[in-house]
């Protein structure tokens, strides 16, 4: 059942360059992103069971854990999500003459090969086809960041390509040194398999691993957003589709991040001690959310916003998996989750208001409530949940990694952790929250009323997941970062 995953995304690409008509181009869409769902089920279900799933397939081992499956669930139901929100979001830019019959099926067929591409990431067991994957996810999507081919868009498309493929460059820099770490030690023919690089990780050469995980931080780092690497992201994000600034947050970032924690499995496990690869995840974190803070307070577009505070939560992530104690793993990934799919929502909602108001600037959407009554609860809930406002999802996996400082006696930090993401809080109310309240300026005619039906389905859907997994944590998901935990911690 694991090779749908593979072949399911792949046949949507094939299919969505044949057919020519949008209505069953959606279906195709849907279809495909709900049997990689149903795949992922399963899947989930065998990891749960077995701990891990794998066998032989081409050129490299299938191979699914714990850890890899948090972030393949995360990314199948994002996708999901996106692809019935693409529905109602494209259907109102064609009926606007924004976009066009043939730019839908480019739109689909390069979505399609960005999943694709993320699933393979994190479904192999070579790390080295798991970096080829992660720079195909950047070739897909650098066409979808300049999607509506205007000057902004365009240029924000080749500074990711640029920035992000150094990074990647640097990622590959650290992948050699660690095939150099592991020479001795692991065959040719097996050479860069994970599985075999984790279990063998004493016998590595210490002096090139610790190089290998700088490289590796660095430039698995820059395609997550960590500062000052960061540079690409609010042009990105703020530029693409919203269905696709969804994708980016909820999921490209967590590829990019999930390679760098492969590594730094290794490496700890190799050093015995996390205080090498601790220091260089905390600095990295708390450098991302301080720049997200400042950046923040000064925004005046609201998905250069959204993008900002994707950095901040990339850090809050660093932060927890630099500090390497069972606690902070855990909420490090529980953040992971929670970042995911309030981000998401917030984006997608800004695609409703995007296409209702036609601009991005903050000081001209007033009356949001009103206008969009759904979209609008939905952004108001997402701000508030991303600010870490109880009883959201964000908020409990902020104070386990907040406990998770302070039961390591770091009191330095979390009080500087807790001062940021206060600060953040208070931008983030300060410049957007004004948005809701008033009416709209007289010089804008805007009906009341959601346009995007299937997206007003998706974005209930999302705001019951994000409030729900702040008050309780289902026995299923708890098990799955439980072993990820351990996975990672070495246990």
């Amino acid at each position: 059942m694991g090779l749908v995953l593979w072949i399911a995304p792949v046949i949507a690409v094939i299919l969505s360059r044949i057919v020519n008509n949008t209505k069953q181009l959606h279906i195709i869409s849907v279809c495909a992103s709900f049997i990689m769902l149903l795949a992922a089920g399963f899947v989930t279900n065998s990891v749960v069971s077995y701990g891990t799933l794998t066998y032989k397939f081409f050129v490299s081992a299938f191979y699914i854990d714990a850890v890899s499956i948090i972030v393949l669930d995360i990314t199948i139901t994002i996708g999901f999500l996106v692809s019935i929100y693409s529905i109602g979001y494209l259907d109102e830019e064609l009926k606007h003459k924004k976009t066009t019959s043939k730019k839908i099926k480019f739109y689909y067929s390069m979505m399609y090969v960005f999943i694709f591409s993320m699933v393979l990431a994190l479904t192999v067991n070579n790390i080295g086809i798991m970096w080829v994957a992660i720079e195909a996810t950047t070739l897909a999507t650098a066409f979808l960041v300049g999607f509506n081919n205007d000057e902004h868009a365009l240029e924000a498309a080749w500074k990711y390509v640029i920035i992000c493929s150094v990074g990647i460059a640097m990622a590959l820099v650290g992948i050699i040194f660690l095939h150099l770490a592991s020479i001795d030690v692991v065959s040719n023919e097996n050479a860069l398999q994970w599985d075999l690089l984790y279990n063998n990780a004493k016998d590595l050469n210490s002096s090139v691993l610790r190089l290998s995980f700088i490289f590796i931080l660095i430039g698995f780092g820059t395609k997550a957003g960590l500062a000052p690497m960061h540079t690409w992201l609010p042009d990105a994000h703020s530029q693409a589709p919203s269905p696709i600034s969804a994708l980016l947050s909820g999921v490209l970032l967590n590829g990019a991040m999930y390679a760098a924690l492969r590594i730094l499995a290794i490496v700890n496990r190799n050093l015995d001690d996390s205080g090498f690869t601790g220091k260089l995840m905390i600095a990295f974190g708390l450098l991302s959310i301080s720049a997200a803070a400042v950046f923040i307070i000064t925004q005046k577009d609201y998905k250069r916003l959204l993008a900002y505070s994707s950095i901040e939560h990339m850090g809050i992530i660093a932060v927890a998996f630099g500090l390497f104690t069972p606690l902070s793993v855990f909420a490090g990934f529980f953040h992971m989750i929670n970042h995911s799919f309030t981000k998401s929502m917030l984006f997608l909602a800004s695609g409703n208001i995007l296409q209702k108001y036609n601009t991005r600037k903050i000081s001209k959407i007033r009356g949001l409530l009103k206008i969009l009554p759904v979209s609008g609860t939905a952004f108001l809930i997402g701000l508030l949940a991303v600010s870490g406002t109880p009883p959201f999802s964000i908020f409990a996996s902020e104070v386990n990694v907040f406990l998770s400082i302070f039961s390591a006696e770091h009191y330095i930090l979390g009080a500087v952790f807790v001062l940021l993401l206060a600060f953040i809080f208070a931008g983030i109310a300060f410049t957007l929250f004004r948005v809701f309240y008033g009416e709209p300026q007289e010089s804008q005619y805007i009906r009341r009323g959601e346009t995007n039906k299937p997206g007003t389905a998706v974005l209930i859907v999302l705001m019951l997941i994000i409030a729900g997994t702040g008050l309780y944590m289902p026995g299923l998901l708890k098990d799955l970062i439980t072993s990820a935990q351990m996975i990672i911690i070495g246990g």
